[in-house]
């Protein structure tokens, strides 16, 4: 199907091409209070064109596979790209950047599970958590989600190119009520092996156990402290950096990290890698969504960034050459350091550590950082109370440098590899 879409767009008179087709198949399952609510099966397909004009581009999608649709998409594009306006930046990757000898990174491990053995997984999920604790009122469901799919690539330049893939997922959401008090949390796993999903018994009781610590939740009065973001949430301040160093917000100077490499962003201690070709890893890839090769690289090391985020759009617009981030950044990791979670909050003594974020308060231009915050409260070095209806306040180039420690508690589901982040200092607001 590329081939002939690509063949078609040469016939129709585009200077260049290229186009994907995908397709994908899966099983979702919720069972809640220990009956099954939800079973979906999904099934799609579907393929993307885009032609070029010279200088000048057009895009057409469509779910129908037939060859009709296949010409009539290329012809939707090539009309588009007609009456677009010349961009000198529009245009494919470099043939010479393009991927051909990749690494296999075994992301394909298909689940042959029945709809009778998911229930019985989710109920057992669902049941660890139901039986944790007495206060474990209710539930919103246990979920198992398993999806295999595989897609193909493929431009103009020389370069077809795909995989097969495979993602599986188990979650719990439970509350927790105690009196009048009631609260919400979750857990989850999600992998490409299935066979290395996290027990059922581990995750419902690490749902229960989140939500049951939250009962009882106290306010606290405005103050400066030390904040700790707990593991399962520190991703979102590397995603914040990832997001400031893409070579869309530079260009369009919309980014609080604007021209800024080379400069000290983080401690010289920082080290933050992007490694795509990590086996069996969610975000790996052989090549980005251009066709052009991936490859490990620092984007800090030595606290100083090192790179932009590019794609060949963004390369061309800022007179660098594309990053291989078509696509975004694939399995980002921060070097941590040797403390556990309870050695950091001993060594911090006073402050706050946070478990729950709400709310987008993040300006992507200035940095400004204030969004609303749940956790505990902690002195002495010991957790003390669960804390709520707080916010934390900043600002994103500060806390980087006002970065202390980040923890060995890794262990998170995820794309985003990271422990818990020890900022020296925040506003929080409360009563």
């Amino acid at each position: 199907m590329v081939a002939d879409l690509l063949s078609e767009a040469k016939k129709q008179g585009a200077s260049a091409a290229d186009a994907a087709v995908s397709s994908s198949a899966g099983l979702s399952l919720t069972v809640r209070m220990g009956d099954v609510e939800t079973i979906e099966h999904t099934r799609d397909q579907g393929l993307s064109v885009t032609v070029y004009f010279g200088h000048r581009k057009g895009s057409a999608n469509t779910t129908d596979l037939k060859p009709a649709a296949l010409r009539e998409a290329v012809s939707k594009a090539c009309t588009i790209a007609r009456y677009t306006s010349e961009d000198d930046c529009a245009g494919l990757a470099p043939p010479e950047l393009l991927a051909h000898d990749y690494p296999e990174l075994d992301l394909y491990h298909p689940w042959d599970i029945d709809t009778e053995q998911a229930r019985a997984l989710a109920l057992e999920t669902e049941q660890a958590a139901r039986d944790f604790d007495p206060r474990i009122s209710n539930s919103e469901g246990a979920t198992l989600n398993t999806q295999s799919g595989s897609f193909i690539y493929g431009n103009s330049n020389g370069f077809v190119g795909g995989y097969p893939t495979t993602r599986h997922g188990l979650s719990c959401v439970i509350l927790a009520q105690d009196g009048d008090c009631m609260q919400r949390d979750y857990w989850y796993d999600s992998r490409r092996d299935w066979q290395e999903l996290k027990s059922p018994q581990s995750i419902g009781e690490k749902a229960a156990r989140n939500a049951v610590a939250k009962l009882h939740g106290r306010k606290l009065g405005t103050c400066q402290a030390p904040v700790i973001f707990h593991a399962d949430i520190a991703p979102h301040l590397l995603r914040s950096f990832t997001g400031a160093i893409r070579g869309h917000a530079q260009y369009r100077q919309s980014s609080f990290l604007l021209d800024s490499l080379q400069q000290q962003i983080f401690p010289e201690w920082v080290e933050i890698l992007e490694d795509p070709h990590i086996p069996r890893e969610l975000a790996s890839a052989p090549f980005d969504n251009e066709g052009v090769a991936t490859n490990a690289k620092h984007l800090i090391r030595d606290g100083r960034l090192q790179t932009y985020l590019l794609d060949s759009y963004s390369a061309c617009r800022l007179g660098m050459q594309t990053t291989g981030n078509a696509g975004g950044v694939r399995n980002l990791s921060i070097n941590t350091g040797n403390l556990s979670l309870e050695q950091m909050l001993r060594e911090m003594g006073r402050g706050l550590l946070v478990t729950e974020l709400m709310g987008q308060g993040i300006n992507s231009v200035t940095g400004d950082y204030s969004r609303g915050a749940a956790g505990f409260w902690v002195e002495h070095g010991e957790i003390q109370y669960p804390v709520e209806e707080i916010t934390i306040a900043g600002n994103l180039k500060d806390m980087y440098q006002q970065l202390l420690a980040v923890g060995n508690d890794t262990d998170i589901p995820g794309s985003v590899h990271t422990g818990s982040w020890w900022i020296a200092q925040m506003t929080i607001a409360g009563n």
